[in-house]
């Protein structure tokens, strides 16, 4: 298996892990929120590129923390970096079908 094929499923292994990133104001992981735009893995690093539900997020911190400890637990990862961006901006249209359901968003 080449490298880049290693990092792509090493991006899918991230992904998986911030599905138990919770969002203790909605009750949902931020995978499923659509918080999540980017994952890329390169060289035992990796780049999360992501948003907040709203720009000064109180919860900010607190999920920043959780994404690298859920993310350094993968043995092949070393590095985590997180990139907050705010364009697109984030909308209940980034949500998963299951999220939308969880909180009774009908569209």
């Amino acid at each position: 298996m080449n490298e880049t094929n290693e990092d792509e499923l090493l991006a899918d292994t991230v992904y998986g892990q911030l599905e138990d990133v919770i969002d203790p104001e909605l009750g949902i992981d931020i995978v499923n929120l659509g918080l999540i735009y980017d994952v890329t893995c390169f060289n035992h690093q990796c780049l999360i590129t992501m948003t907040l539900t709203i720009m000064g997020c109180p919860l900010s911190e607190m999920l920043s923390e959780q994404i690298k400890e859920q993310v350094l637990a993968i043995k092949e990862i070393e590095e985590c970096t997180i990139k907050l961006v705010w364009e697109p901006a984030w909308t209940t249209a980034k949500m998963s079908r299951y999220a939308k359901l969880f909180l009774g968003i009908h569209d």
